[in-house]
């Protein structure tokens, strides 16, 4: 809880000629956690050339106390906001610590530089600065505070730039972000369309950027390659600029999942910070920018332990190993998670240790690049799912190549396991039709059967080869992954004409591709020890793509399935004594004995408080969690993890991501053409007029308003028109007008004889769109039945007062004889009879001396919810 202190103008200390052109008023608050310090936290707008940069400072303890100073950065599209906790917490193990919003995010102004060293990178010094003034900040000399930075992706950034501009930072800890731009966004000169799309959409549109970034992108984008003076233009932001400056002991952590920032990036930063001759561990995170779990508490607190050994001169302090890898371990079978795992060992082995060569058979090929490079094949997708990525280590692909549009080449089935960790390469010969060819490598992990295939955190590398008319021979460097292959699988080699994520040369040609001899290379690190204990990281939370996914995973922990009842073949949903305990606990439950019914046509609506097992019961219900006992059955089917009848359920349980440069109809498209399913059962048609979208499917996502994209998630829960369909709060952040169309989409949905349950905390619009309700508090049902009914229960009266009744008095009316329960309102009390009359209530609420106005029934959902839950609200 934020208190406001006091507010006064901030002057520039006298000696600091460097802040002389900085000013700003600042605000003083207290925040403080249960058994924790208070934190006091400072919030100016500073006055910078070109700009005004909204910072927040951060302390606890006695202000006599000298402490290091620590900057941390946002990422990008962002503001300081997304990193208050972690500064919070920092401040509380002992340091200063200094946020702010970058240039053109946030309430700061100015023009996005994209870490322009003469804009970005020199507010980074002037902070440093600032801090130096401080009398809270330790200082190692005149204007030199003891200080660290760090940051993910963008705020990352600007921690290997500060280090590099400006030699008083100390130590850095940058994650998930880039060492050279112009290799992201230009790798082996193939210009990756999809991501620097979605950069400029984040911040807003072109005309927020610096201009002569904003005509690059434009001139790239038009021209479908990168030319001489965009790439220097992004080598010159790049911290590879400064590589050789940077000194100070680096923490690196990059994401696994990441086709922005591939663990390429990380490794070269690595190799040239510690051929400085400062100490660098590296650490690969699960997750990264295309999903998954990027383990925020986890390194959260190595960067802490790293900043006490390096700012605090602990030199007790565990820093961790020199490298670390995140690995899957299984399937937690309490919550249907991910096991998480770490690998580590001493030394950094780079992406091509331990190489070992496996042979590769496949005769000479030719394929096309169609024209216009369309339709291209599907890699990875940014904001299609949170984290499909992510699944490659447990088994499940999501990927597609087009026939015709590729060569392929295969191993045999492999006698033993192979641990990939790093970047397999391959020498290809290469001729084409034109005077270059733009070619795009994968390695699959091939299932024993020869079908099942997984694309290992669904990364793909590009290659240009200019020459290639005449033929030419090339090695081609593959994605740096940690993934096993386990014995008896093979390993395919595809190298393909296209792919969503990269433009391809719009002009058709045809590419013969063949092995240079050789094989495939597969680097391995044998040293690195995986630890025994796991971590659940995986939250299932998609859309139907979760659900389906989250079942294929399960489904091979085979257990009996009880055969169908007929006698429920029509009912979309019977429970019956459903009951699932919290994880590591014998006698605390989530849900418990939960019974209810849901017949054909019905729009259900599921409430109840925070923690009343909601959440629980959906998850459940999807198969993405097994319950403790009790049992679930979807038209008559029990419900198991990949359950076959869970096609026939469609959900919508957080924000679907889309892609902002695709139609409304593209996405939908590409979405179901992942699935694997068949086009012609989408029923995409059917979807989009229940959804009501109209003209708006030919428009770019970018340009929808919250409400269109709600209604876009909601039709994208819809493909194939499934028989029932789960909505989890589907008006969240939608204005009224667009609420109200959103209880028309789920009327028009159930009026064809589906079913729909809808969980909202607006009871006012449950109200108005839901037949039925079932209400649940402490994981138990409180209620069941049609809306009518429960709203218009005869036992549930408002008593008027003349005056606030005391919280004494109410607890002794709750605890009157026949009194179910009893509520303070803004007019008097609310209370629900069972048992007492209303005369005896008067007679009661009398002799406690409650000065009566009126009493009467009490109809409204709101009110009948609330005292159907009593104290829980």
């Amino acid at each position: 809880m934020e208190i406001s202190m006091r507010r006064r103008r901030w002057r520039v200390g006298a000696g600091a000629a460097a802040l002389a052109a900085l000013a700003g008023a600042g605000v003083w608050s207290a925040a403080g956690a249960s058994g924790a310090p208070a934190v006091h936290r400072e919030d100016r707008v500073l006055d910078m050339p070109g700009a005004k940069i909204d910072t927040s400072f951060f302390t606890a303890g006695s202000a006599k106390d000298k402490r290091p100073a620590v900057l941390i950065g946002h990422g990008f599209g962002g503001s300081k906001d997304e990193v208050k906790g972690q500064a919070e917490q920092l401040a509380r193990d002992g340091y200063a610590v200094m946020t702010w919003s970058a240039r053109g995010f946030g309430r700061s102004s100015g023009q996005i530089g994209l870490n322009d060293p003469q804009s970005e990178v020199k507010d980074v010094s002037r902070l440093i600065d600032w801090l130096a003034e401080r009398p809270e900040v330790r200082l190692d000399g005149a204007g030199d505070p003891r200080v660290g930075v760090t940051g993910v992706s963008y705020g990352g950034a600007i921690s290997l730039l500060a280090a590099g501009y400006d030699k008083r930072v100390d130590a850095i800890a940058p994650e998930m972000t880039y060492w050279n731009l112009s290799d992201v966004f230009f790798p082996d000169g193939v210009y990756k369309k999809l991501w620097a799309g979605i950069f400029v959409s984040t911040a807003g549109g072109c005309q927020k950027f610096e201009p002569r970034i904003c005509d690059m992108y434009n001139r790239v984008a038009t021209a479908g390659q990168p030319d001489d003076e965009a790439k220097k233009l992004l080598e010159s932001k790049s911290p590879s600029a400064v590589g050789d400056r940077i000194k100070a002991p680096a923490l690196i952590m990059q994401g696994q999942t990441d086709s922005l920032f591939p663990l390429g990036q990380a490794d070269a930063m690595a190799k040239r910070i510690a051929a400085n001759g400062a100490p660098v561990s590296v650490d690969w995170v699960a997750g990264g920018h295309d999903g998954g779990d990027r383990e925020t508490g986890r390194t959260q607190a190595r960067v802490t332990r790293w900043f006490d050994r390096y700012l605090k001169d602990d030199k007790g302090a565990d820093t961790g190993p020199a490298f670390r890898v995140t690995r899957t371990g299984g399937i937690n079978s309490t919550d249907g998670a991910a096991q998480l795992r770490g690998a580590s060992s001493g030394n950094y082995p780079g992406l091509g240790s331990g190489r070992q060569t496996i042979a590769l058979t496949g005769r000479e090929q030719s394929f096309d690049n169609p024209p216009g490079g369309a339709p291209p094949a599907i890699s990875a997708v940014p904001g299609l799912g949170a984290g499909l990525s992510g699944l490659s280590s447990l088994g499940v692909g999501l990927s597609l190549d087009f026939p015709g549009q590729y060569a392929k080449f295969d191993s045999a089935p492999l006698k033993t396991g192979v641990h990939v960790t790093g970047s397999p390469t391959v020498k290809l010969k290469v001729k084409s039709s034109g005077d270059s060819a733009v070619l795009f490598g994968k390695v699959y992990d091939v299932g024993p059967d020869g079908k099942q295939q997984v694309l290992p955190s669904q990364l793909v590398a590009p290659i240009r080869v200019d020459g290639a008319k005449d033929g030419k021979t090339v090695e081609l460097t593959l994605p740096a992954v940690d993934h096993n292959i386990e014995a008896g699988h093979r390993l395919r080699l595809v190298v393909a004409a296209t792919d969503l994520g990269f433009a391809s040369p719009a002009a058709p040609a045809t590419y013969t591709v063949s092995l240079d001899g050789g094989g495939l290379s597969v680097p391995t690190v044998p040293a690195a020890r995986t630890a025994s204990a796991g971590l659940s990281w995986w939250v299932w939370g998609l859309p139907l793509a979760g659900a389906l996914i989250g079942g294929a995973l399960l489904v091979t922990r085979r257990t009996h399935t009880p055969a169908p009842d007929p006698e429920l073949a029509q009912v979309p949903l019977h429970m019956t004594d459903l009951t699932k305990k919290y994880a590591k606990s014998s006698d605390r439950y989530a849900v418990r004995e939960l019974s209810f019914r849901v017949e054909k046509g019905q729009v259900l609506g599921l409430l109840g408080p925070n923690g009343a097992g909601k959440t629980t019961t959906l998850r459940m219900l999807m198969g993405l969690i097994r319950p403790d006992g009790g049992e679930i059955r979807v038209f008559g089917h029990a419900i198991r993890p990949g359950s076959p009848v869970l096609s026939r359920v469609g959900a919508f349980v957080e924000g679907a991501g889309f892609l902002p440069h695709l139609s409304g109809r593209e996405n939908l498209e590409l979405y179901w053409a992942a699935t694997g399913r068949p086009a012609e059962d989408s029923r995409i048609e059917e979807a989009l007029e229940i959804a009501g979208l109209g003209d708006a499917l030919q428009r770019a996502v970018r340009t929808y308003s919250q409400g269109m994209r709600q209604r876009l998630a909601i039709a994208q829960a819809m493909l194939g028109m499934p028989d029932l369909l789960i909505l989890d709060e589907p008006t969240n952040g939608l204005d009224p007008p667009q609420i109200r169309e959103m209880r028309d989409v789920m009327i028009r949905y159930a009026e064809g004889g589906r079913t729909v349950i809808v969980s909202s905390h607006l009871l006012s619009e449950v109200e108005q769109s839901c037949t039925h309700l079932v209400v649940m508090d402490r994981g138990r049902l409180v209620q069941a039945g049609p809306v009518a009914e429960i709203t218009g229960a005869s036992d549930t009266l408002l008593v008027t007062t003349a005056e606030p009744v005391a919280e004494a008095v109410v607890d002794k009316v709750a605890a009157l004889p026949g009194i179910g329960s009893a509520l303070r309102t803004d007019d008097g009390l609310l209370i629900r009879l069972e048992g007492a009359t209303t005369t005896e209530l008067i007679a009661e609420l009398l002799r406690l001396d409650v000065r009566l106005t009126g009493i009467g029934p009490h109809r409204r959902l709101e009110d009948a919810f609330l005292t159907l839950i009593g104290g829980s609200a």
